[in-house]
Order: C-alpha cells, then sequence, then structure tokens
C-alpha cells in the first residue's frame, strides 16, 4: 500500500484519499494537477484485506462518514468532497 506522488510545486502537504470510479475525486485530482500543485494519493477501492480496513481507519479519524474525496492538508485540516475554493486557500 503506496501512495502516489504527483510532483508539482510545494504548496504544503496535501494527501488525498480517493475512490478510482469517483468523478468527485477525478475532479479533486485534476484541480491539484491544474494548479501545479504537488500531492500524494491513494485509491482505496484498489486495495484489499488489511490494507484497506487500516487506511479506511486512518480517513475515519479525518472524516468519520469515510466519504470521498478526502483531502488533509499539512496533516492538520481536511476537506471532504470536491471544493475548489477551499483547496486553494489552502495553498501556500
Amino acid at each position: 500500500m503506496k501512495p502516489i506522488k504527483v510532483e508539482g510545486r510545494d504548496a504544503g502537504e496535501f494527501f488525498l484519499y480517493a475512490l478510482s470510479t469517483c468523478i468527485w475525486c477525478r475532479k479533486t485530482k485534476a484541480f491539484l494537477e491544474e494548479s501545479g500543485i504537488s500531492y500524494s494519493y491513494i485509491f482505496v477501492d484498489e486495495l484489499e484485506g488489511e490494507d484497506k480496513v487500516a487506511i479506511k481507519d486512518e480517513i475515519k479519524k479525518w472524516n468519520p462518514s469515510c466519504s470521498y474525496p478526502t483531502l488533509v492538508v499539512n496533516n492538520e485540516k481536511c476537506i471532504v468532497g470536491f471544493d475548489a475554493e477551499a483547496i486553494k486557500k489552502e495553498f501556500k
């Protein structure tokens, strides 16, 4: 279970928990990429067994409903769903 790193400008630490089939997750990824921001992500639906359970437990710490996308910023803040304005406010 290794996150995928997307290179770009360092605007802080952005980590995206996503589903490979989710349109809102794709929109969040596209927004980060179009903004040229470095981020990491993991497709939760592509995990299996204990890896999937561990990641879902991690997500629930930030987003108890475990919905997608869940974007964790600088290990301090969580943005649930696609919200370009909220994401943009977190760019350093």
